[in-house]
């Protein structure tokens, strides 16, 4: 007889093997809890948006979450499965390894499908997501132009059409869009806002550019997330967002002219 013809049933048959069916029932039940957990949680840790921009960040962390939770329980069924179910027992070493299933072209072709599925899941919108920042970078005609310079360790802010008055402290009309011209004097920042969706680097010598309809009245904190030097973790400072009158008296009371 054929020394390989009960390795070939037990391959055809690997889907009826114990094992696996657990696994299954492992990879169900984590599947759950990681979706549940990816349509509360990350969105939240995040802090509360105040933006349009920020909203459809959380948007894309929440369905990419969703759809990352069945393949990283897929994994994580095979890992405990493994640890608690395959792990050699006693002073012997294991007697040798299970049937393969790497031979089994159905598993081979449904892996490649649903991974190429992902990516391209992944691929089209992070190419949608990447538009319409473009278009929100692009001045509209009522659009605030906000000049930011970084430098060890603080963010400067100066306001063009408001008489290039400077602060170290960012405001922001409420309900008006805003364009950031972002550059630096030295190294490589990285101006981050979290609630508004903000975060753009600051490169030396260059000007880039990104844009913001601030929706929520608040104080929030202007990060940089690119490590920059010994002070990198205290490059910190406000933005505060304000309603039109609040921002013009700031304006005025800066030495500059309202618009």
């Amino acid at each position: 007889m054929d020394q390989t013809e009960p390795v070939t049933a037990q391959i055809a048959t690997w889907w009826q093997r114990v094992e696996i069916k657990r696994i299954v029932w492992i990879w169900l039940g984590m599947s759950v809890v990681l979706v549940i957990f990816a349509l509360i949680v990350p969105a939240r840790l995040m802090g509360t948006p105040a933006s349009p921009t920020m909203r459809a960040v959380e948007s894309t962390m929440t369905i990419f979450s969703v759809a990352a939770a069945p393949v990283m329980a897929l994994v994580l069924a095979v890992a405990v499965y493994s640890l608690v179910g395959w792990r050699s027992r006693g002073s012997e070493p294991p007697t040798g390894d299970g049937p393969p299933i790497r031979g089994n072209g159905r598993v081979t072709a449904t892996w490649m499908v649903v991974s190429s599925l992902l990516t391209m899941f992944a691929l089209i919108w992070g190419l949608g997501e990447m538009q319409s920042l473009s278009a929100e970078a692009s001045p509209g005609p009522n659009a605030m132009i906000v000049n930011v310079t970084g430098q060890q360790w603080v963010w400067t802010f100066s306001y063009p059409q408001n008489g290039n008055i400077e602060s170290d402290q960012l405001y922001l009309p409420v309900n008006r869009q805003v364009v950031f011209h972002v550059t630096s004097r030295d190294v490589i920042h990285s101006f981050w806002v979290v609630e508004l969706g903000i975060k753009v680097d600051a490169n030396p010598g260059e000007v880039t550019k990104t844009g913001v309809l601030p929706d929520k009245l608040g104080t929030y904190t202007v990060r940089c997330a690119e490590l920059c030097g010994l002070l990198h973790a205290h490059m910190e400072t406000q933005a505060h967002v304000v309603n039109s009158a609040d921002f013009s008296a700031w304006i005025t009371a800066q030495g500059g002219r309202a618009s």
